[in-house]
């Protein structure tokens, strides 16, 4: 059996602020790019929660703000998929 890996504070800190300030991408692309497991993840965010509401007080959002962000985001990306079927559909009928 290996030896355990350890992560220093400084490294758990700043995974949770990619986390927090991850955009699109999912934990577990965080995670993998980070070459942790995805349950580090999760563990390290509720442990640093202090480091969590930094990077969403840096941001300058309240959680309501945050929701509205995401539903804009949310209907954005509807609208995008919707256009990208009929794109799809427009060139399938034309080969």
């Amino acid at each position: 059996m290996g030896k355990r890996k350890r992560y220093t504070e400084e490294f758990k800190r700043e995974a949770v602020r990619l986390v927090e300030s991850r955009g699109d991408r999912t934990i577990s692309d965080v995670a993998e790019s980070l070459a942790v497991a995805q349950n580090l993840l999760h563990s390290w965010k509720r442990a640093y929660a202090d480091t969590a509401a930094e990077v969403r007080q840096a941001r300058g959002e309240t959680p309501e703000d945050e929701l509205k962000r995401l539903r804009r985001e949310v209907a954005q990306l509807k609208r995008d998929k919707e256009i990208l079927k009929k794109a799809a559909a427009f060139f399938a009928k034309e080969n």
